[in-house]
């Protein structure tokens, strides 16, 4: 008896399969994104790596690989909540070369106001629609050689959340009184100090950018040293498998 050998046909054929499942599952249940800057420490650290459901808010171009444009909207149209910490796609138009050109980059930032809200910082403490939002001093957090002060900030649907502060006199730290659009969202990062979110550049983001929110930590390692080669690593094992949500 001659054991029939497996073609190459075979092995393309299953991993043809194995992509297109995985690019299913990428695209319509969860996406896996990883942590490069400190923009939303105390809660997410560089090097964590986490699940994003993408099903929550529902389905727009942006679930899909390159965001191809395929139809205007979400299916369905799934509302978020003030508090969500959210992945999102902050697209710039740039003029490079004789002609525009579009980068999709994507961002990871906590929800704070909703459409018709009104946002302002005024000496390092956050307002919504013209009530100063209460926050309690929670220690201190230490990270890449800055010593913040470290508060429990209350949203006003009852969500708890830490943020990070240098002090209350940054560039940040007041600003203009935002108006946030219809269908469109306005985020911050609970680095307060440290973030370029909707008070700066990202300004208000559609309700069609939205990704996914983030939901579950699975893997967080905690990175040291000057380069790849040299590097000592190890793995923060309290936080892995931990939900990121309130």
């Amino acid at each position: 008896m001659i054991e029939k050998k497996d073609s190459v046909w075979d092995y393309v054929r299953a991993l043809f399969w194995a992509l297109l499942l995985a690019g299913i599952f990428r695209s319509f249940v969860y996406e896996p994104f990883s942590i490069p800057s400190g923009s939303m420490q105390p809660t997410l650290l560089i090097g964590d790596h986490l699940f994003v459901s993408k099903w929550t808010y529902g389905y727009s171009k942006h679930s899909l690989p390159m965001s191809p444009n395929l139809y205007d909207g979400r299916v369905p149209n799934g509302v978020p909540d003030r508090g969500d910490v959210i992945v999102f796609k902050f697209i710039e138009e740039k003029w490079r070369g004789g002609e525009t050109t579009i980068t999709r980059t994507d961002y990871i930032k906590r929800l704070v106001g909703l459409p018709g809200d009104t946002v302002q910082m005024k000496g390092g403490r956050l307002y919504i629609n013209g009530a100063m939002i209460d926050r309690k001093l929670d220690g201190e957090f230490s990270a890449g050689g800055q010593t913040y002060k470290q508060y429990i900030e209350t949203l006003p649907n009852g969500v708890e959340h830490k943020i990070l502060e240098i002090d209350d006199n940054q560039s940040l730290d007041n600003t203009e009184v935002f108006k946030v659009p219809a269908e469109h969202y306005f985020f911050m990062g609970d680095n307060r100090d440290n973030s370029n979110d909707s008070r700066y550049s990202v300004k208000y983001v559609p309700a069609e950018n939205l990704v996914g929110r983030a939901d579950i930590l699975f893997l967080s390692i905690d990175w040291q040293g000057d380069d790849w080669m040299d590097f000592d690593f190890g793995l923060r094992w309290d936080r892995m498998f931990t939900s990121i949500g309130p």
